[in-house]
């Protein structure tokens, strides 16, 4: 009687042995698969941050600058007359 309870015990063992591996290899499937997700998203980050870097370079430059200046806000250059220079 004890040697069938020993097998059985033993049997059970090996069940929860299996269903432990299977779930192990399922939950670093899933992980890996989130961490492919991640990764791509990071990729897709890294190229949006390059072109915003671009688009910012391109509206800091001078000539942009003063073009928005003249155009949008009417602004002038003042003449040497009208420049007055104030010391602290």
């Amino acid at each position: 009687m004890s040697n069938r309870l020993g097998m059985a015990v033993l049997w059970m063992a090996l069940l929860a042995a299996a269903i432990a591996v299977v779930w192990s290899k399922h939950e670093a499937r899933s992980l890996f698969i989130e961490l492919q997700r991640l990764n791509a998203e990071r990729d897709r980050l890294d190229i949006e941050w390059g072109q915003l870097k671009l688009e910012q370079s391109a509206f800091s430059m001078h000539g942009r600058v003063e073009q928005a200046a003249r155009v949008n806000l009417q602004m002038v250059v003042p003449r040497p007359d009208e420049v007055r220079i104030v010391k602290p």
